[in-house]
């Protein structure tokens, strides 16, 4: 299948609401297709959109997952907190809602250091891992790695833009939620490869379409509620994961989730001539490596 379009069948997205352990509403999602479950722990801010190839009724994987706190649906939580803990207890709930006793858990970008916590704290629960262009944790330092800026500068750097973000939404909102994303302007992004040009243009669209209606300063807390947390321990991993990385990834370095795979014990490691957004550049290649993780975990 490699890196052709997976199907063409409609994507299929049902939402329904669960509420988390300190009582914020959050809006869930399944693709209700047939086949194994997995859980889907999304970039922050990111939507169902971001991952064509599941959305699929042919794709052969049951997909159960949530937008995460003020976003796309999700309340805003009454005491704005939106640390790692917060999204644990978010995840526990919408397994524990659906019933999910266990499964393999997807993780894209932040998502991966929320599939590793979920496994360190709870590893009945996790019974294999799918790490798309993310690190177990310490996000930020991984950042800007294409053009080798050091660790400790490019976290400096990235919390900073995060925080400018932050303070400025008044200015960028009205901006951002204007954009008129049709297949010309995501056409624009691919080429000028800030996405990688495989990716089809009405996906993506429909991606930023959701992506640009949550207020960048809810965007950048989330972001860093998660900068604070340091990477996380791999010496109790002790289940099927594979890593797949982008070789031009800016928000997530190559080289790091290759280290970072070297220290779980018989992972896959998969480099791709691709940019952070790998699930919707090659989302057959993401359905393969599922079904392969799958296979290996059953």
């Amino acid at each position: 299948m490699d890196n052709q379009r997976v199907s063409s069948a409609a994507p299929f997205v049902r939402y329904f609401d669960v509420d988390s352990a300190d009582g914020t509403r959050l809006r869930a999602w399944t693709n209700d297709a047939e086949g194994p479950t997995v859980f889907l722990s999304n970039g922050l801010g990111t939507n169902p959109h971001a991952w064509p190839s599941l959305l699929r009724p042919d794709c052969g994987v049951h997909v159960v997952s949530w937008n995460h706190r003020g976003v796309s649906g999700s309340a805003q939580p009454v005491d704005g907190r939106v640390d790692l803990d917060a999204f644990i207890e978010d995840a526990i709930a919408v397994m524990d809602h659906t019933g999910i006793e266990s499964s393999v858990v997807v993780g894209w970008s932040a998502g991966v250091t929320i599939a590793f916590e979920l496994a360190g704290r709870y590893p009945e629960r996790v019974t294999g891992i799918l790490a798309v262009a993310g690190v177990p944790g310490n996000t930020f330092a991984t950042m800007l790695a294409p053009i080798r800026v050091p660790p400790v500068i490019a976290k400096q750097l990235m919390v900073g833009v995060a925080r400018t973000v932050s303070v400025s939404s008044r200015a960028i909102a009205p901006v951002s939620r204007r954009i008129p994303w049709t297949n010309a302007t995501a056409n624009m992004l691919r080429w000028s490869r800030v996405i990688n040009p495989a990716a089809d243009p009405a996906e993506l669209r429909t991606l930023l379409q959701e992506f640009c209606t949550t207020d960048p300063a809810w965007y950048a807390k989330l972001a860093l509620g998660v900068s604070k947390h340091a990477r996380v321990s791999l010496s109790s991993i002790d289940i099927p994961v594979t890593f797949i990385a982008g070789k031009w990834d800016m928000l997530t370095g190559s080289r790091d989730m290759l280290t970072a795979s070297q220290r779980v014990k018989d992972s896959r490691f998969r480099e791709l001539e691709s940019t952070h957004f790998i699930p919707v550049e090659f989302p057959a290649i993401v359905l393969d490596e599922l079904k392969l993780l799958l296979a290996r975990v059953g």
